[in-house]
């Protein structure tokens, strides 16, 4: 319960979904310190409708069309330093999530945690606290001291994951096949695999690449 003089955490939800718009609005409907403000369904209306909002809180899907949530939450961010954000999304790979936190989210919740989780996330963000939920912390510790993919490395995944071969990458990429063939190694070693095919499956799992 909020005392007198405090007025209600206002709060900005970004997503694709409407159900998970609607789900959001339930819960923070049942908390008398909370209030949802505005609703925005993409990146581009999201930075929109901070704008002329200034939520206390947003929450951001990270997987939307057109400007992406991370993109969305640079913007923000830029234009508001002190903005807090937290990321909600149904991916719990550790790249996507550090890719965010580097960004200037305050807080990163799976969206399978929502219940459980929203509402302690808000008021710990909005109280000037990080919030990242137990599971996604320990799978970015285990990753923490493991070697980043450079952004060529991560360019020749992304052709990898798209079925092209070594000589089609070095086409596209104005490289030589030898190039090529010394970058895979690289990520090869990085990601701890032996072959195109699980290193694909690795940097999807740890949201390094979409598919």
């Amino acid at each position: 319960m909020p005392r007198p003089d405090q007025r209600p955490i206002s709060v900005l939800v970004v997503d694709d979904h409407p159900m998970l718009r609607e789900g959001v609005a339930a819960v923070l409907q049942l908390q008398d310190d909370m209030r949802l403000v505005g609703e925005a369904q993409s990146g581009a209306e999201g930075v929109a409708r901070f704008r002329e909002l200034r939520p206390d809180v947003t929450l951001m899907d990270l997987q939307m069309p057109g400007m992406d949530g991370v993109q969305a939450i640079e913007a923000i961010r830029s234009e508001a330093p002190n903005a807090k954000i937290v990321v909600l999304t149904t991916y719990d790979g550790d790249a996507k999530a550090l890719r965010a936190l580097r960004a200037g989210a305050a807080g990163y919740l799976l969206k399978s945690s929502l219940r459980k989780e929203l509402i302690e996330t808000i008021r710990d963000v909005h109280a000037g606290r990080k919030h990242v939920s137990t599971a996604m912390a320990q799978r970015m510790a285990v990753h923490a001291v493991d070697e980043r993919l450079s952004e060529r490395e991560i360019a020749i995944l992304r052709l990898v994951a798209d079925g092209n071969q070594n000589k089609q990458i070095a086409w596209e990429l104005s490289i030589s096949e030898e190039t090529v063939k010394a970058h895979l190694k690289s990520i090869f070693g990085k990601l701890d695999v032996s072959d195109r095919t699980h290193a694909v499956t690795v940097a999807v799992r740890r949201g390094m690449i979409d598919l």
